[in-house]
C-alpha cells in the first residue's frame, strides 16, 4: 500500500486481523529490505490480532548479497528514514478502522533494531520497543529520550552485536529509567530469528523470542489474547 507521507508517497506493507481490531505494530526491516520475511512477521502479528506495518526504507530496492545488503544500509538517509516511519505512525493514528488504543509498538530486526530504537527516542506515540540485535553505525540513540518499555534479544555467538555491546546498552537504558527486558540467548548467532536464511536461524531460540514478544506487546500496548489461546 502506498500513502502520502511529508509531501511524497510512501510504500509499505500492511497486514490486519481478520476479525476485530487490535493494537498497532511497526516492522522495520532488516538491512535486506522489505524482502518477503518482513511481511511474513507482519502476517503472523496479524493472525495474533495486530496491525502490522512495515514501511519500504529502501523504496523498492532489495539486496541479494551481504555486499550489496552492507551498501544499501550505509547508504540509507537516516532522516529520510526516520520521517517514513513517522508517517506510518500518522497514517495509523489518524483513524485506522482497524487499531485499537493509541499507543503504537516498534519491532526491528538488525538495522531495524536500532532504528527501532531511534524511533522510540524520537516519536511520543510509541508505546512499545522491540529490538532484535539492533546495528547501524550511523544511526545514534539519545536513550534519554525514550520513554517506553524496551525489549532486546541478541546471541551470544554475535560478531555484530556481542553480549558486551547489549549489556552496555542495557546499562545505558536503566540509567535513564527505562523499563528493559533484554536476553542474551547462548550458543546462537546474528539473525538467528529469520527463517529465510539457514546458516543463522536457530528455531527454538527464534519461538521462545517470538512467544516473549507477543507477551511484551500485549501488556504494554494493553492487547487482548488470541481467541484459544
Amino acid at each position: 500500500m502506498t500513502f502520502d507521507c511529508d509531501g511524497g508517497q510512501s510504500t509499505c506493507y500492511e497486514a490486519v486481523p481478520w476479525e476485530g481490531s487490535g493494537p498497532a505494530v511497526i516492522v522495520i526491516q532488516e538491512w535486506w529490505g522489505l524482502v518477503p520475511h518482513i511481511k511474513q512477521v507482519c502476517d503472523r502479528l496479524a493472525a495474533e490480532r495486530f496491525v502490522a506495518i512495515a514501511p519500504d526504507l529502501y523504496h523498492d530496492q532489495a539486496a541479494k548479497s551481504p555486499d550489496e545488503a552492507g551498501r544499501l544500509m550505509m547508504a540509507l538517509n537516516i532522516e529520510k528514514a526516520a520521517k517514513d516511519i513517522g508517517g506510518v505512525i500518522r497514517y495509523l493514528a489518524m483513524g485506522h478502522s482497524k487499531v485499537a488504543g493509541k499507543s503504537i509498538g516498534v519491532v526491528g530486526f538488525c538495522m531495524g533494531g536500532q532504528l527501532a530504537l531511534y524511533a522510540a527516542s524520537q516519536i511520543r506515540e510509541v508505546g512499545a520497543c522491540v529490538d532484535f540485535y539492533g546495528v547501524h553505525p550511523k544511526v545514534q540513540v539519545d536513550c534519554s529520550k525514550i520513554n517506553c518499555p524496551v525489549m532486546g534479544f541478541f546471541a551470544e555467538r554475535d560478531g555484530h552485536v556481542p553480549p558486551e555491546t547489549a549489556r552496555k546498552l542495557e546499562a545505558q537504558l536503566k540509567a535513564h529509567g527505562v523499563k528493559t527486558d533484554f536476553h542474551i540467548f547462548p550458543g546462537v548467532e546474528h539473525a538467528f530469528f529469520n527463517d529465510s536464511r539457514t546458516e543463522g536461524y536457530h528455531d527454538a531460540t527464534a519461538q521462545k523470542a517470538w512467544q516473549k514478544m507477543l507477551q511484551f506487546l500485549r501488556a504494554s500496548l494493553s492487547a487482548p489474547a488470541k481467541p484459544g489461546a
